[in-house]
């Protein structure tokens, strides 16, 4: 059975034991959305206990540092550590000693047939069994497919890791952070413990947001439908804006047409080279591999898969049909994120296309205001028209605002050569082809 509610919105004062739980908060896994899941519930005035096992972060964050880059972070974190609402700790039991509730946010990378691994959640839960007790609440923030939180359960068990188990998926997205963890737009929260599913569920009633209290199963698989049908979108966008170059179209009048449509939006409509990041191809492929183990084929997010990657064929095409074939050409690769206002490289379009761009015999010169690479033949350079210095080719990979703001004329006056593959649609057409740029954007 689903249950839905909005929270109260009436503000909570500095709390210490957190709303609903007899005690402070414990998060293991200081990434991404463990650390910002600790800041988030700090700033409500709760108390949270960190426990990071990698040194060189753990000295970053017990310094105030955010280890990574992310907007609006830095201040938060430092202002928790200094309030001493956040702390961060080396040893797990440490931090999870006398914890009304651990969250679990360690990574679950995907293995080579696509499925996720879990060893890490199952390394979590055998660190903290020795402190956790029968109301102890283990949250799982982690991303687990379907079906997931049967294993973690036996995984308890075998530990003698006492306590209820509840899932909570996390909905953040990278660059906007912050935003998702003050201001999120749902919270989800599976068990088969109602009571434990409810405790999370008060401890969320600051944020302000509806909460949607169900079974396990229904919030592993919550997470992981949103993240495929975001996937989708995207695909969706490149194939219609790959449609349009055919044609005649322009997929930014297009896209401005469907987000009319109040049954569509214009989320996650933009076209460009594909999607990729931590989250979005892992758990796509992790969806998949579920449906493989049940007997399952879900060819609808296979083709998603297969569409995605053929995406980085064409923007590739679209430099050679400009400049015949790449051997010996040189390319200023701007944006090396996956996406931009983020450092993560992980499944990166624009890495896929310089390895690409190297593997035609192309030498690249990059740039990205927050990202660094570590690809053989890619030359990173300070800024975006340094990478365009002497360059046959642009090719703009990551939406970054500052690629938007460029000017053209500033770019043909450093170029060797005049082609502008434009893969995110962030230059003005017009005034690329009044500075003499060969211009060519996404479905445009």
């Amino acid at each position: 059975m689903v249950s839905m509610w909005s929270l109260s919105s009436v503000p909570m004062q500095a709390a210490d034991p957190a709303p609903g739980a007899d005690g402070p908060l414990a998060v293991l896994g200081a990434g991404h959305v463990g650390l910002v899941t600790a800041v988030g519930f700090a700033y409500h005035g709760m108390t949270v206990r960190v426990g990071e096992a990698d040194a060189g972060r753990l000295a970053l964050l017990q310094a105030g540092r955010v280890p990574f880059h992310e907007p609006g972070l830095d201040p938060l974190v430092a202002e928790a550590v200094t309030s001493g609402l956040l702390t961060f700790h080396s040893s797990n039991a440490e931090a999870a000693q006398g914890a009304a509730a651990i969250f679990l946010a360690v990574p679950t990378p995907a293995d080579l047939d696509g499925s996720a691994d879990l060893s890490a959640v199952a390394a979590a839960i055998r660190s903290i069994a020795p402190v956790a007790v029968d109301t102890t609440v283990v949250v799982v923030k982690s991303s687990v497919p379907p079906g997931s939180w049967r294993r973690i359960q036996g995984w308890m068990e075998e530990a003698g890791c006492h306590g209820s188990l509840v899932i909570n998926p996390e909905f953040l997205q990278e660059g906007r952070a912050i935003e998702g963890v003050l201001e999120p737009t749902r919270v989800v929260v599976g068990s088969t413990n109602r009571d434990a599913a409810e405790m999370v569920a008060r401890l969320h009633e600051p944020f302000d947001t509806a909460v949607v209290v169900t079974d396990p199963a229904s919030a592993e698989l919550t997470k992981y439908a949103a993240n495929s049908y975001l996937a989708m979108r995207v695909t969706f966008a490149n194939t219609i804006a790959n449609l349009a170059d055919l044609v005649g179209a322009d997929i930014t009048d297009v896209v401005a047409g469907l987000g009319l449509d109040p049954r569509i939006g214009a989320h996650f409509l933009r076209p460009g080279p594909g999607y990729g990041g931590s989250c979005f191809p892992k758990d796509v492929r992790a969806l998949i591999a579920t449906g493989i183990e049940r007997g399952l084929d879900l060819g609808l997010l296979q083709a998603v898969v297969e569409v995605n990657a053929a995406q980085i064929d064409r923007v590739i095409a679209k430099l050679a049909d400009a400049l015949g074939p790449l051997k010996g050409r040189r390319i200023g690769l701007l944006g090396l994120a996956f996406k931009a206002d983020t450092d993560d490289t992980a499944e990166s379009p624009a890495l896929l296309l310089a390895e690409a761009l190297i593997a035609a015999g192309a030498s690249v010169t990059a740039y990205d205001p927050a990202a660094s690479c570590g690809l053989a033949g890619v030359v990173q350079v300070g800024s975006a028209l340094e990478a365009l210095r002497e360059a046959d080719a642009a090719l703009i990979a990551t939406e970054w605002p500052e690629f938007g703001s460029l000017d053209p004329a500033a770019m043909a006056a450093v170029m060797a050569g005049t082609v502008v593959v434009d893969a995110r649609n962030m230059i003005d057409r017009a005034a690329a082809v009044a500075a003499g740029l060969d211009y060519r954007g996404m479905g445009r």
